[in-house]
């Protein structure tokens, strides 16, 4: 053989060499990691998702910090969904089909998260929904892939219809925003507080566009139904501009109004001192929890962001550990073996524990209610109390009349 040969046949065989060397060390740093994907509308809503983000991120660092996952790095691969179910869904398959992640978490909008469960069930890979609160995400179209963490529209309906019951009004009229969440939230809310109330009349409903109210009309037409009670299902930017409205026009004044999400600080802080007094809400008052649970997590949140958290930061939190605990219980990356674990399991949370149900894959997270006030010109949240989510779901027979049969 030629130097020459000699010289190039040496050169292939060090390459070679090396190419095998680096996928031996790719194939074991895969085998010693797990990865899950991540779905969220960081540039559709960063009030929730920016401190959402951080309450994940403190979790992954704290699961690895204790071991992994039966000694597997835990690896969060995240996607912005954009706010768009489409984009969601692209997300969603490049996760699984090139980044090789063993599960599917997150979602915010309640269209993205039925989206992405559609995909799960299509694809067969395992959902665990974050945020989403539509019933339809674990009733009428939930499916054995899709699990869900937050308490859904009808158990925080439930928890706000018991106090509303109590208010002398009857006359109500209602305002959300006019997609899946808001539809959801509004239907399920008038259903379980005219069971309570049969003496109700609904007299006015508004339906603005997600993200673009007109809060001046919105305003002026549910003034002129003259309502003694207001069912406010906005949030966000578009719950600032109803509530500045709303101010500066008296449609407050007298009537007594109930509120989704609006107890939660990313929605809360930003009206200040314009804030409305005495709403009864649904939130998160992480200055007045004293637990044990809490603590530990306000504490290491405090510690690692020096901020405090928002519920978006105890979602994501949660949201990662939900997910650790079921694979290690399953000890397998295999779908049917995540979803055997996810079924019935129990795990410890910054509210204390909670149990994703079998029967409809709902997590028992609960929700504290309480009402608003102004405190050193900020809005907070007073009179609270937390509300186990066990206590307010749909019954077994509710699930079984209205969620498919796998």
């Amino acid at each position: 053989m030629r130097p020459g040969n000699l010289l190039l046949s040496g050169c292939l065989a060090v390459v070679m060499a090396g190419m095998a060397t680096a996928a031996t060390t790719t194939s074991a740093l895969a085998q010693s990691e797990i990865k899950i994907g991540e779905i969220n509308s960081y540039s559709a809503l960063p009030s929730f998702t920016e401190p959402y983000r951080k309450g994940w991120q403190l979790a992954v660092e704290e699961v690895n910090a204790a071991g992994g996952i039966n000694g597997k790095k835990l690896v969060v691969i995240s996607k912005d969904d954009n706010g768009k179910p489409a984009d969601a869904v692209t997300a969603a398959n490049e996760l699984v089909s090139s980044d090789g992640v063993v599960m599917i978490s997150g979602t915010f909008f309640s269209n993205i998260g039925l989206a992405v469960s559609d995909f799960a069930k299509q694809k067969k890979v395992f959902f665990l929904a974050g945020e989403p609160l539509t019933d339809a995400v674990t009733m009428s179209k939930g499916n054995r892939y899709t699990f869900r963490l937050r308490p859904s529209n009808y158990m925080q309906a439930a928890m706000l219809a018991d106090e509303a019951a109590k208010l002398p009004a009857k006359r109500w009229a209602t305002v959300a925003p006019n997609y899946e969440y808001g539809q959801s939230a509004v239907a399920v809310f008038k259903e379980l507080l005219s069971k309570k109330r049969p003496d109700i009349q609904w007299v006015g409903e508004q339906w603005p566009p997600q993200g673009k109210i007109d809060a001046g009309p919105v305003v002026q037409a549910l003034a002129a139904v003259n309502p003694e009670a207001i069912l406010n299902v906005e949030f966000g930017p578009d719950l600032v501009k109803f509530v500045r409205e709303g101010n500066t026009r008296g449609l407050f004044k007298g009537k007594s109004v109930v509120s989704f999400l609006t107890g939660e600080p990313e929605y809360l802080d930003p009206l200040k001192d314009e804030t409305p007094e005495g709403w009864i809400v649904t939130g998160y008052p992480w200055y007045d929890i004293k637990t044990a649970d809490h603590d530990k997590f306000l504490k290491a949140y405090q510690a690692k962001f020096n901020d405090y958290p928002r519920l978006g930061s105890v979602v994501g939190y949660e949201l990662i550990k939900s997910a650790a605990a079921i694979l290690a219980k399953a000890n397998s990356t295999e779908t049917d073996k995540l979803i055997a674990a996810a079924e019935g399991i129990k795990l410890g949370s910054p509210f204390g524990e909670i149990t994703f149900r079998k029967s409809d894959h709902q997590a028992t997270l609960g929700a504290f209610v309480g009402k608003t006030a102004v405190k050193d010109g900020k809005g907070v949240m007073v009179d609270s109390a937390y509300r186990d989510g066990a206590n307010f779901m749909p019954s077994e027979a509710e699930v079984e009349k209205v969620r498919p049969k796998d």
